[in-house]
């Protein structure tokens, strides 16, 4: 008797509104601060308090621009902004430990944007630091959250897929050679598998678990970081995941996760919110997923920004949808695949 559905069920969403309503304060104000914000403003109940930058005619823009009412001189300033909750650290990579440790030793709740820091090392130094100071943390892998990713989770509970034997992924575009910018320079952090790799890489995790063998190739970019890789993520059941990450081309950034009853294929652009074709094994039954809600790119930032509220309304310290451990564990792999591409844990 086949086990594929005769339909899909709705998928849980995370609310949007509703729910508690934090104050966040902005460290670090720029393209990825902004599409947040305005994701958060535009579809949830959260608001931005205030926000800080090494410019202040920087952060005086991006509080006229989003409609802020507090601007800060300094980091310092921000963090000890008592109409301040949560600090959402949104700086080039190689500021995120710096930044998290000087939120959470303020006494503040924290979202970092992913990569949650620059190797596993200091991973766990920010969640060593917010375990003792009891406080949230959390890394913004915003994919986690959103509803496809919610549902894909169901199916595989249920085991619609059957017994898991791959996930395919890649994450590559184009990025116009900037030595001194974020994704080229290393002492910011650059290299496409902190940059974007992160996404193929998670989804193999979230599928398949954290992977006992990882194997890597690639090339340099002119400035000595990961320009392009491919990643063999090897388990003891036999599965495989095959990701990809560029920052030399644009690919199809689709995923594919097969098993022995079924394959489920990600639309483009895999990591934001869209929808996916469920394929029965070995006949012509296919269903189609889409996300309903018409929220479309950078929009689905709101689904984390309305979980890690009420996560932390809830008296939680970590997600328990994507823990620290978690986000540890995704820089073990990158830390292995850097260096088999010849590069050090960090990138500094």
């Amino acid at each position: 008797m086949s086990l594929f559905p005769t339909a899909l069920p709705p998928s849980e969403a995370i609310p949007l509104r509703g729910g508690p309503a934090l104050r966040w304060g902005v460290l670090a104000p720029g393209r990825i601060a902004g599409g947040f914000v305005w994701a958060l403003h535009q579809h949830t109940d959260q608001r931005v308090h205030a926000v800080a930058s090494r410019s202040a005619e920087r952060a005086g823009h991006f509080a006229a621009t989003y409609g802020i009412p507090r601007v800060h001189e300094s980091y310092e300033q921000l963090v000890a902004d008592p109409h301040v909750d949560i600090v959402y650290v949104a700086s080039p990579h190689s500021e995120h430990k710096r930044q998290a440790l000087l939120a959470i030793a303020a006494g503040k709740h924290v979202l970092v944007e992913k990569p949650l820091a620059l190797d596993a090392g200091e991973a766990r130094d920010i969640a060593r630091a917010a375990r003792a100071a009891g406080v949230f943390a959390m890394e913004a892998l915003w994919s986690r959250f959103l509803p496809q990713t919610l549902l894909i989770e169901r199916l595989l509970r249920d085991g619609v897929l059957g017994d898991l034997r791959l996930v395919m992924a890649d994450f590559g575009g184009r990025f116009d050679f900037d030595p001194e910018g974020r994704v080229f320079n290393p002492a910011l952090g650059g290299g496409a598998l902190l940059d974007i790799g992160i996404y193929p890489i998670w989804l193999a995790h979230f599928v398949l678990g954290p992977p006992p063998r990882v194997h890597a190739t690639g090339s340099l970019a002119q400035t000595g970081v990961d320009g392009q890789a491919a990643l063999v993520l090897s388990y003891d059941t036999g599965a495989q995941a095959l990701l990809h990450t560029t920052l030399f081309a644009e690919t199809p950034q689709e995923a594919v996760i097969a098993g022995t009853h079924a394959r489920l294929q990600i639309d483009s652009r895999f990591f934001t919110p869209g929808g996916f074709t469920l394929q029965a094994a070995r006949s012509d039954q296919r269903l189609r997923w889409i996300d309903p809600s018409g929220i479309h790119g950078s929009e689905g930032l709101a689904y984390q920004a309305a979980a890690v509220a009420r996560h932390i309304a809830e008296g939680r310290t970590e997600s328990p949808m994507h823990p620290l451990a978690s986000s540890i564990a995704l820089l073990e792999t990158i830390d292995a695949a850097r260096g088999q591409l010849g590069l050090s844990g960090r990138t500094g």
